[in-house]
């Protein structure tokens, strides 16, 4: 028996995959050799930095940490959810298939966004409530950025997909917007991932609370298997710009 994560191999309709959706009416097969191990890779990449984030917030305490618990907790939940929104997308080149990675792109990555929203409002509100000055690290320059970023890249894509792309003036112009939009948001995952790697592997506080392997496994060999595994998986030919 197949792994539910598995592509589909063949037209059989009763083939599905979670981040695929089904195979009904699919005669093509989408994906390419390496593929399916770079999704698995990919998910337990971004699982691992996750959870290992949690435990590290829920083993000190974090009635005591106030704000900043909700920080790296709600922003490591957002790097899920943004890969899982890629992941689910990218392999897509038929009609119906593409509507439907369209619609889980879309929830994933508003998930995502207002995840990241909250916990970069969290640390916002604990530099407030000590009078500590802001933007005084590499991480915050990066996380800065990318939320802004992040902002202006929801608001691109969005624009060029809602109502047949009007905001962009529909057609093929908006087509031409959403091949820049998703060449940027593979520019943003390594804003993204730099960002988390600055702040669990390079931060005092979790060099405190942790031991070296620890930081190595979650936040420079999570993030490099995130990255590496998403762009083996990125079609060149969804971006032809001549």
């Amino acid at each position: 028996m197949s792994s539910p994560l598995t592509p589909p191999t063949g037209p059989t309709p009763t083939d599905t995959d979670p981040l695929m959706g089904t195979n009904d009416d699919h005669p093509k097969d989408e994906y390419r050799r390496g593929d399916s191990l770079a999704l698995y890779v990919a998910l337990t990449s971004a699982l691992v930095l996750l959870l290992t984030t949690w435990t590290i917030i829920l083993s000190n305490d974090p009635k005591t940490l106030s704000w900043f618990a909700f920080h790296p907790s709600l922003n490591t939940f957002a790097v899920l959810c943004f890969t899982y929104g890629v992941l689910t997308l990218q392999p897509t080149s038929q009609p119906k298939t593409k509507a439907e990675g369209l619609d889980r792109h879309q929830t994933a990555m508003g998930i995502g966004l207002t995840s990241i929203l909250l916990g970069t409002t969290a640390i916002y509100n604990q530099k407030a409530s000590h009078h500590a000055p802001h933007i005084t690290s590499w991480h915050a320059t990066f996380g800065l950025t990318t939320v802004s970023w992040l902002i202006l890249q929801a608001l691109i894509g969005g624009g060029s997909v809602w109502f047949g792309g009007a905001a962009f003036g529909g057609g093929q112009k908006a087509k031409r917007v959403w091949k820049y939009h998703r060449l940027s948001g593979y520019i943003l995952l390594l804003f993204l991932l730099t960002t988390v790697h600055l702040g669990g592997g390079w931060s005092e506080w979790v060099e405190l609370h942790t031991v070296s392997v620890v930081r190595l496994i979650a936040y420079v060999l999570a993030p490099l298997g995130i990255l590496v595994s998403i762009y083996s998986r990125v079609r060149a030919s969804k971006m032809k710009f001549y």
